[in-house]
């Protein structure tokens, strides 16, 4: 796609189609770098994104348990006999 660079206050500027918008995954912030001649603009992504539903079905599948029980367990005794507080 061709466009115009625009003057926008004191900087310029281009505007980029909602669809391409939609297409990138863009939402409210970007981060813009430069790169061989080239203007990189990348979306933020939204950290922790669907991780609610990710442990709601973590949890229908059990796969939410502790796998390291044992060393909860006081049949582990390394801490009381071989560590010193």
């Amino acid at each position: 796609m061709i466009t115009k660079v625009i003057k926008i206050g004191n900087s310029r500027g281009i505007r980029i189609p909602k669809t391409m918008i939609d297409q990138s995954g863009i939402t409210d912030k970007v981060e813009i770098e430069t790169k061989e001649n080239k203007i990189i603009i990348k979306g933020i992504p939204q950290k922790r994104k669907n991780w609610e539903a990710a442990f709601e079905k973590m949890a229908q599948n059990n796969d939410d348990i502790l796998l390291d029980k044992e060393s909860l367990d006081n049949q582990n005794s390394w801490d009381e006999e071989e560590w010193t507080w």
